[in-house]
């Protein structure tokens, strides 16, 4: 049987995405970000209000980077949704994380994190169905402890999901099978 539950955000897992921009004065700003996607193989979708700092700061700069957070960083990246860069400037500096300017866009890398995408914005959009930015993925990069024979390793980066049930984060690392390629058995 079948019991109904008072929620309605309930895919799981959600990821955990860190949003980098600069803002005004250069400085660094991150949020988290549990609501995001891909649109399709080079565009980002985040549904984020234009109240964030961060949502002015990618207007402003016309770009942005989307770091997958890791286990080792799960209080570092809870921080970066629970303080709000409109109240504190030096988000980065207060969680002891450092950042690099990315290769090709106007925007941040967070060192610690080990993949990030850097995005030129494209656009924001706001309707009765919801709101957000869209950016256009142009590089990514990734630190080398995640790599294996020169490609990427993601069970090794330790990404946390967000469980919008209990509020918790989860450890996204093991690899239980390969897509497209299992279902095939069953042809």
């Amino acid at each position: 049987m079948r019991k109904k539950l008072n929620i309605t955000e309930g895919i799981f897992p959600m990821p955990v995405l860190m949003v980098a921009t600069y803002n005004e004065d250069g400085s660094v700003n991150v949020m988290n970000a549990a609501w995001g996607t891909m649109q399709d193989r080079s565009m980002v979708a985040l549904n984020l209000t234009e109240t964030h700092k961060t949502v002015q700061n990618i207007k402003e700069r016309g770009a942005f980077t989307v770091s997958i957070a890791d286990a080792a960083h799960v209080t570092e990246a809870d921080y970066f949704g629970v303080a709000s860069g409109n109240m504190i400037a030096n988000k980065l500096e207060k969680a002891g994380l450092t950042a690099t300017k990315a290769e090709c866009v106007d925007a941040p890398v967070i060192n610690e994190f080990p993949l990030c995408l850097e995005c030129e914005y494209v656009e924001y959009q706001n309707n009765k169905y919801g709101c957000g930015v869209i950016g256009k993925v142009v590089n990514v990069t990734a630190d080398e402890s995640v790599m294996v024979d020169g490609k990427l390793d993601m069970s090794l980066v330790n990404a946390i999901a967000f469980d919008p049930y209990t509020h918790g984060y989860y450890k996204v690392s093991e690899r239980v099978g390969d897509a497209f390629r299992d279902g095939m058995k069953l042809n």
